[in-house]
């Protein structure tokens, strides 16, 4: 679970510009270019220890270091695999993209979705590599981690079986930024493993940074065609899936050749004329790109000979591409879900769009202090962390012709995929949104109570508390002051959450963490309130500039709490003394000893 000192430390960095996709955060602390000028100075092609080229690297299960399915394989170079091996080859495609034994279908359609705007990609994928300019076999990618962008570096030991790539691999053998990708992927959840079984919108929002949205298609809104058509048009990213009622029926076709529990690419939606009506279509993409639609509007089905060439040219119609067009009717009727993947406005490059105003902030469950649960166990619901939303203008042009204002909720979970190998399961998330009454709006630290949170209805709610990574709903509220709490379903789950809010217009939105804190004036310490005693021993451990090291501050610490019987502790670690500094904003390890007298007075 991560720290405050950590959260804190964090902050810190994004107010600096660090954690932005142009300066990244060094993803195990490796910098690719001091690592690249390393490798050329000394003649040696890279080596990642953080990742290296084993079977503990290839997962702990099903393909643990133990498993006959990872039996006889080896890890090789590109230079090894082919002759001429290229990074990009005429610009990355979705067909570079190929599925190989492992089950992230579900990664290679967000991959593919990644490929359709080339500056998008350009975020994820450096394109300044190759296998020959300053080739020293070492590679890296950025992706989006909860809040920040990393930077992730990999040597391209890629792990093959009869000479041919095991994972991800383009359709020709000679091109290998998927399949490098993929690496790094695997590198930042910890094994190729842990990279099997997800939705599309966990690889939609790592490689963008996105909100995504999820629509249950037996239940689509009516207006759904025409907002796949704009999210398309602002470069949003698309999935889709069948869902599956066992684990008998993963990867099972359909009699129309459609794969159950498969991750599909929604790649189009176009209408065309068709015997002088309109039809609405859908392109999609199978990142397999074998098994195609066998339904109208296939690649071979009679309804094409009855469309004009000009708008077969306008739909780019070409048989076994891997994608297949079908309508939009039989859309909803044979898929279970639609994702769709909303930019952040860094993400956008083209100011003829629309952006989303967004914020986004951190934050901890903790039991025995913020692990209330949901509304239904009243005793500690109120403990939860809380957020204020500021809604003041409403929509341009609302599609129901109503004034409000739209906003999204994101509420994710952290390192879900990452303790998957410890069988630990996700927590059951959602989150509640109440108004905030009139008599305490305007005023930024003042949490609401019991006797608001029990008394008074949620204005909305989460659709669902659900094990997901990420809980993520669409609201359209009149302008006003609200407040989000976001909570586990049960009490008593020690957890870390990302809570992001995206609007359509610009509003206002902070966090109320602390309810005692924020009604108690601070105590300033200044030189009389420091115990000459305190003063006498701080300064014989720092010194006339009466400045400690972080070393000193733990020898303080220790010296104190050694004096106190009523303590029961271990002593101070050098680690946690560099949390403490880590907590202060200050440089050069500085600190001041009138800043910090009274907490040690009290040790004392």
């Amino acid at each position: 679970m991560t720290s405050t000192a950590d959260r804190l430390a964090r902050q810190q960095d994004r107010e600096q510009g660090i954690g932005t996709n142009e300066n990244t955060v060094k993803f195990s602390q490796q910098d690719y270019e001091t690592l690249r000028e390393q490798c050329l100075k000394s003649g040696r092609l890279f080596e990642d220890n953080c990742f290296p080229a084993e079977r503990t690297s290839l997962g702990y299960n099903d393909l643990g270091p133990y498993s006959s399915k990872t039996r006889d394989v080896v890890w090789k170079r590109p230079k090894e695999l082919c002759s001429n091996p290229k990074f990009i080859d005429n610009g990355a495609t979705r067909m570079d993209i190929c599925q190989g034994a492992l089950g992230d279908c579900w990664l290679l359609a967000a991959i593919a979705s990644l490929t359709l705007d080339q500056q998008i990609l350009a975020r994820v994928v450096p394109q300044d590599q190759s296998f020959t300019e300053d080739y020293a076999g070492i590679f890296h990618f950025r992706f989006w981690q909860f809040g920040e962008w990393v930077d992730v570096v990999i040597d391209d030991r890629l792990p093959t079986r009869d000479g041919k790539l095991l994972f991800v691999h383009s359709a020709e053998g000679s091109e290998f930024w998927s399949a490098l990708l993929e690496k790094a992927y695997a590198k930042l959840y910890g094994t190729y493993e842990a990279l099997s079984g997800g939705n599309t919108i966990e690889g939609f929002e790592d490689f963008t940074g996105g909100i995504a949205e999820v629509y249950t298609l037996d239940k689509a809104p009516p207006k759904l065609f025409k907002i796949m058509q704009k999210a398309l048009s602002l470069g949003s990213l698309l999935g889709c899936s069948i869902d599956i009622t066992s684990a008998y029926e993963t990867e099972a076709v359909t009699a129309l050749k459609l794969v159950k529990g498969h991750a599909y690419s929604v790649t189009g939606a176009e209408e065309v004329n068709f015997q002088g009506k309109p039809v609405q279509l859908v392109r999609i993409r199978n990142p397999w790109g074998q098994v195609e639609w066998t339904g109208p509007w296939s690649d071979e089905s009679s309804e094409w000979n009855r469309v004009s060439k000009e708008e077969k040219s306008k739909l780019n119609h070409t048989a076994e591409d891997g994608e297949f067009w079908m309508s939009y009717s039989d859309f909803i009727k044979h898929f279970s879900k639609l994702e769709i993947c909303n930019l952040t406005p860094d993400t956008l490059i083209s100011d003829d769009v629309g952006h989303w105003h967004n914020h986004q902030y951190e934050g901890i469950w903790r039991v025995g202090s913020t692990a209330g649960g949901c509304r239904n166990f009243s005793a500690t619901f109120p403990s939860n962390p809380q957020y204020v939303v500021r809604l003041e203008d409403v929509d341009d042009n609302p599609l129901d012709g109503k004034d409000g204002c739209t906003f999204l909720i994101g509420l994710m979970q952290k390192d879900g995929r990452r303790q998957k190998r410890l069988d630990r399961n996700l927590e059951t998330i959602g989150f509640a949104i109440y108004e905030v009454p009139d008599q305490y709006k305007g005023q930024s630290n003042v949490r609401l109570g019991p006797d608001v949170l029990l008394r008074q209805k949620a204005v909305a709610m989460s659709s669902s508390f659900i094990n997901t990574r990420e809980v993520c709903d669409r609201f359209k509220l009149p302008p006003g002051e609200y407040v989000i709490v976001p909570s586990t379903f049960q009490p008593h789950k020690n957890a870390s959450f990302l809570l992001r809010v995206f609007s359509e217009k610009q509003a206002a939105a902070s966090p109320l963490e602390e309810q005692i804190a924020n009604r108690m004036k601070q105590k300033e310490a200044s030189e009389k309130d420091v115990d000459p005693q305190f003063k006498t021993f701080f300064k014989q451990i720092a010194g006339n500039d009466m400045e400690v090291s972080v070393f000193e501050l733990v020898e303080m610490l220790n010296k104190v709490v050694a004096q106190r019987s009523d303590i029961k502790t271990d002593g101070f670690s050098l680690e946690t003394g560099r949390l403490i500094v880590s907590l202060l904003d200050v440089s050069s390890l500085r600190k001041k000893l009138s800043s910090h007298s009274l907490c040690f007075k009290t040790l004392l």
